[in-house]
């Protein structure tokens, strides 16, 4: 096993048991202690993860970006359900706007059935993952890939955004607060998705509920500016009383 695919599984590790233990680490990869601390150490200076006495526990700061690999692995069951949700919302023939989350990618894998639609994106993974579906329009954004996220940002993605007008967005973002609004990890993202927004009749937020009541770096947009939000679990009563007071439609698992 590489280097980086055994510290990817290790941070897979770290995201489900939030610490890891150097010595079991050891046992299960069948390399010394010190390579452990090695890649321990490599993950700590990424930002991934903080060492502790015998392991390290992985670093919960919103603002920190797993590697896309990793995070399209972390609950799926509610990207999946987030999914269906969207699949219902979305028409034959419609254009729409998908931004480079793992839960996009999840919601591209559940519209396959749909006709004729045409998708605006800037996830090389979605690119990939509807390649092969027969009459439709897919198209990049441009810009350049940035490094660890399948994703292309930048200002070439802006120019390309505002060439469109489409029927639907569906953004993700790291947190969702009522004070705060919507907001990622970066400043580029957070730029692409509030333009993505901007080009569309209909603008969704698809969150799943780890990220409710969280507050990460950089500003998407304010609550209001979205005319629904579709999350994998019934928000709480806060929520659910200003969705209704502001006249957002919320959509989830019944």
């Amino acid at each position: 096993m590489l280097a980086q695919e055994r510290r990817n599984h290790i941070l897979e590790r770290l995201q489900e048991e939030k610490s890891v233990v150097v010595g079991e680490l050891s046992q299960r990869y069948g390399v010394s202690e010190e390579t452990i601390r090695r890649d321990l150490d490599k993950l700590e200076k990424d930002g991934y993860a903080i060492k502790s006495y015998g392991g390290a526990v992985v670093n919960q700061n919103v603002s920190i970006d797993m590697p896309f690999n990793v995070r399209k692995k972390r609950n799926v069951v509610g990207k999946q359900k987030i999914a269906e949700i969207v699949s219902e919302m979305i028409d034959d023939g419609d254009h729409i706007i998908l931004d480079a989350s793992t839960t996009a990618v999840f919601i591209a894998k559940a519209i396959k059935d749909k006709k004729n639609l045409t998708i605006i994106t800037n996830s090389i993974e979605i690119m990939i993952e509807l390649s092969d579906v027969p009459d439709w329009n897919i198209i990049s954004t441009g810009g350049s890939l940035r490094e660890g996220y399948l994703a292309l940002v930048g200002p070439r993605v802006v120019e390309g955004l505002r060439t469109y007008h489409v029927e639907k967005a569906f953004i993700s973002c790291k947190g969702a607060d009522l004070e705060s609004g919507f907001t990622d990890s970066n400043e580029d993202f957070a730029l692409t998705k509030r333009v993505m927004l901007s080009r569309a009749k209909e603008k969704v937020m698809v969150v799943d509920s780890s990220k409710i009541d969280t507050v990460a770096f950089a500003h998407i947009g304010d609550l209001d500016d979205v005319d629904a939000v579709v999350t994998d679990n019934k928000p709480s009563k806060k929520w659910l009383d200003y969705f209704k007071e502001n006249e957002i439609k919320c959509y989830y698992p019944q």
